[in-house]
C-alpha cells in the first residue's frame, strides 16, 4: 500500500513491532535514512530474496527508498511472498519530513 510521508509516519508509529526497510544501496544509506532503519538493497536480488524468505509475515514492513520507485518493487515482491502488511513511502527519502539520521 502506498502511503504520503505524513500517513507511512503515523501508521509506522501505531503499529506496534514494525520493521523499516531502506532498500537503497549502502552509499544511499550512509548519507542519510530514517531513524531506526535497516538496509536491505533491492539492487543485490539474491540477498534480498534471501533476507525477505525469512521474514515474519505476521509484521508490517514499511519499505523506503530514494523516491519510491524501488521500494514499490519491494513491496510487490514482499506480497507475492505472502507478507500482505508492506507500506512503501511515496516520494521516497526526497519527499520525507521526519528525522534523518547519518
Amino acid at each position: 500500500m502506498d502511503l504520503s510521508p505524513k500517513a507511512w509516519s503515523l501508521k509506522q508509529a501505531q503499529t506496534k513491532g514494525s520493521i523499516i526497510i531502506d532498500v537503497r544501496t549502502p552509499e544511499e544509506y550512509k548519507s542519510g535514512h530514517i531513524l531506526n532503519s535497516q538496509l536491505l538493497n533491492i539492487q543485490e536480488p539474491q540477498t534480498f530474496f534471501d533476507n525477505i524468505k525469512v521474514f515474519d509475515k505476521s509484521r508490517s514492513y514499511f519499505i523506503y527508498c530514494r523516491s519510491g520507485a524501488r521500494s514499490a518493487m519491494a513491496c510487490q515482491i514482499l506480497k507475492q511472498q505472502g507478507i500482505l502488511n508492506c507500506f512503501n513511502l511515496l516520494g521516497g527519502i526526497l519527499d520525507w519530513q521526519g528525522e534523518i539520521e547519518k
